[in-house]
């Protein structure tokens, strides 16, 4: 795992664990372009942002 992956997704567990599926997928998608991680697989961002938000499902 990159430091910037890492980082991106550090940063938005921090500030969106347990906030809605599509807030917390954005959110992450946001800081992984601004850590300059942006190629990462859509199916890894989505199950991210599902285990950070807490949800069991997606959109």
């Amino acid at each position: 795992m990159s430091q910037s992956y890492a980082a991106s997704v550090d940063r938005t567990r921090a500030s969106h664990a347990g906030q809605p599926f599509v807030a917390v997928h954005q959110a992450l998608v946001d800081a992984l372009q601004d850590e300059g991680a942006q190629r990462v697989v859509p199916q890894v961002v989505e199950e991210l942002a599902r285990q950070i938000s807490g949800a069991a499902t997606g959109p």
